[in-house]
């Protein structure tokens, strides 16, 4: 059986999309890289901004993930949604170099994140539609390691940019576009859609009683999700960490440049593993590597110590993100498997505006260790969530 597995070619599908994903996240994090010290340093924001501006924009992100996940469902197709994703996200980048005050960089983020919404849903969903059940956790494992590629090529771009512009960094904000052009261009021409079904079952209206339809074993995996990323705040923290430990600015984007290598290495095994072995072995291993990047984070002194945090910190991404994922498409029906990925992503988004609002105002009244010992208690809690949906799904498939 492994032998056959392992045999499966990759669809050209999920390449192309991973090529996608690895060229905007060049972009974004080139950006998303320097942007707490933007705000707090160059415009004088608090770190409580800081938190409120990634939750509302991650939230926004998730919100619209719902529709764009239902109307991929509707139409039958998945990439309109994904040209006008992406070309939202591209066309948003200049507004960061443009933005004088933290107002404005909220409406760059809020614009990326639309963007970022009204691709995600279809994105994933037609991984799924391309993928045997069989390959699926490499292909999202492949997909989010092409992705997290790019997480890291992004920083180490804006390292070497600020090193030759003198710390200019909307110069580097201006140069971000140019790999968010190629990821457009790769999606129209290198892309293939799923064909509409010549016989299908049509996606009801979007109210909320349709939720229904989806059963006990989704709701659990967004249960799940939901406690994941109340332990999982935005990765703006670790940056801010690390400068208040005395990495210098110039550097900074080296925080997610490390978290990210590991994050990339370790999506593919990960994914490997959880087809092999079913993948909650897998969560509950990122579940604690995030409790001791939390626990270094919030007491090690010295940046020896703030990056053993951050490497801890990507292996925790690597074993939970793609498989998450995964776990989405098995528990959710074909015909609304789009709805189900923007439902899902509705609720972590929410929670991500909850855990990184929460985090700044605990950093701001309690200093740096509260907001990662609080984070710790929160992946605990993610832990018996986790157990219990493995207890209730038995010998199912999806284990």
């Amino acid at each position: 059986m492994m032998n056959a597995v392992s045999r499966q070619t990759m669809p050209r599908t999920v390449w192309a999309l991973g090529f996608v994903s690895m060229f905007m996240d060049v972009s974004s994090e080139m950006i998303h890289s320097l942007l707490p010290l933007y705000l707090t340093v160059t415009l004088g924001a608090s770190v409580a901004v800081v938190g409120v501006i990634d939750g509302v924009a991650e939230a926004t992100a998730s919100i619209t993930k719902v529709f764009s996940g239902y109307l991929s469902d509707a139409i039958g197709r998945r990439k309109p949604m994904l040209f006008l994703g992406y070309g939202m996200a591209t066309l948003s980048k200049p507004l960061f170099a443009l933005a004088g005050t933290p107002t404005l960089v909220f409406t760059a983020r809020f614009i990326d994140r639309i963007g970022k919404g009204l691709r995600g849903a279809p994105r994933d969903a037609l991984i799924a539609d391309a993928t045997p059940e069989e390959i699926r956790g490499r292909a999202y494992g492949l997909r989010q390691a092409m992705d997290t590629a790019g997480a890291f090529a992004g920083p180490l771009a804006a390292i070497f940019l600020m090193a030759v512009l003198g710390d200019d960094m909307r110069s580097v904000f201006w140069i971000a576009a140019v790999p968010g052009v190629l990821a457009v261009l790769v999606v129209v021409f290198g892309v293939r859609d799923r064909e509409p079904p010549t016989a299908r079952e049509p996606a009801p209206p979007l109210r909320m009683r349709e939720l229904g339809r989806f059963g006990r074993p989704f709701w659990m995996v967004v249960a799940v999700g939901v406690a994941f990323t109340m332990a999982r705040f935005s990765e703006a923290f670790l940056v801010l960490r690390a400068t208040s430990q005395g990495l210098p600015i110039t550097l900074a984007p080296a925080v997610l440049v490390v978290m990210n290598l590991v994050f990339s290495l370790g999506a593919y095994p990960a994914g490997v593993l959880a087809d092999q072995k079913g993948p909650f072995a897998p969560l509950l291993a990122g579940i604690a590597a995030i409790l001791a990047a939390d626990v270094v984070l919030a007491y090690g002194d010295g940046l020896p110590w703030m990056f053993a945090g951050i490497v801890l910190w990507g292996v925790h991404m690597a074993f939970t993100q793609g498989l998450l994922a995964q776990l989405v498409a098995a528990t959710a029906p074909e015909n609304l498997r789009g709805t189900a990925f923007g439902a899902f992503n509705l609720a972590t988004g929410v929670t991500m505006l909850l855990a990184s609002a929460l985090a700044g105002v605990l950093w701001d009244l309690f200093g740096p260790a509260a907001t990662f010992m609080g984070g710790a208690v929160f992946a605990a809690g993610a832990a018996l969530l986790l157990l219990m949906a493995r207890r209730q799904a038995g010998r199912s498939p999806a284990t």
